[in-house]
């Protein structure tokens, strides 16, 4: 499962598939995973705050592939905060297709006076547990997680999701998860940091 799944999942664990963060937070992690996608791929490098595209070729996933066109035909826009915030506008949705599309949510749409609706409920309540689970069970292993893992735990923490995945997790757990993101390779350790800034400040201003 792709770190963005993964991401959506945990911030909906929930067995009415009802989000444990704020809709902008979400949508920012989420942007977060996507372009962490990108990178972990092999298209995308981040650095002084920009993002570059340094391959063009189109990934195998359909929404990686919509969103690697976005940035190629975008490409004055270079600014990750300025993705960050673009990506975060439809990334809930997007996501959540997918996974509805593979079989691990269903898509449900609800309409109330003039206004349209979307929720994810889960198909298997085992299913959207596991990956907090898994990252848990990680942290508490001695061996180091993988490079894709990390990012996952680093983009968790930055969104405010650590309690999901520490809650019931040893004092050596915690401290793995604050190590984690320093050792990530530098530009997916810039791409974490950058969503977590833009996470703090959209909760400072109080996002809508």
């Amino acid at each position: 499962m792709l770190i963005a799944d993964e991401f959506f999942l945990i911030v909906h664990n929930d067995n009415r598939g009802k989000a444990k963060l704020h809709p902008t937070a979400t949508g920012l992690g989420l942007a977060g995973a996507l372009l962490g996608e990108l990178v972990l791929f092999g298209h995308l490098t981040v650095a002084d705050g920009r993002v570059t595209v340094i391959d063009r070729r189109p990934p195998v996933d359909a929404l990686a592939h919509t969103v690697l066109d976005q940035l190629i035909g975008e490409s004055q826009h270079q600014e990750i905060r300025t993705w960050l915030a673009f990506l975060a506008q439809s990334s809930i949705t997007s996501v959540g297709d997918r996974l509805a599309r593979a079989g691990v949510l269903r898509r449900q749409e609800s309409r109330r006076l003039l206004r349209t609706s979307v929720s994810y409920r889960p198909i298997d309540l085992n299913a959207i547990a596991w990956p907090a689970t898994r990252l848990r069970a990680l942290l508490e292993r001695p061996e180091p997680p993988t490079v894709p893992d990390a990012v996952l735990l680093g983009l968790v923490a930055a969104a405010g999701l650590s309690r999901e995945v520490l809650w019931s997790a040893s004092p050596r757990a915690h401290h793995r998860l604050g190590v984690l993101v320093p050792a990530l390779p530098p530009p997916l350790r810039e791409l974490v940091a950058h969503t977590e800034a833009a996470v703090g400040a959209a909760v400072l201003r109080g996002a809508p």
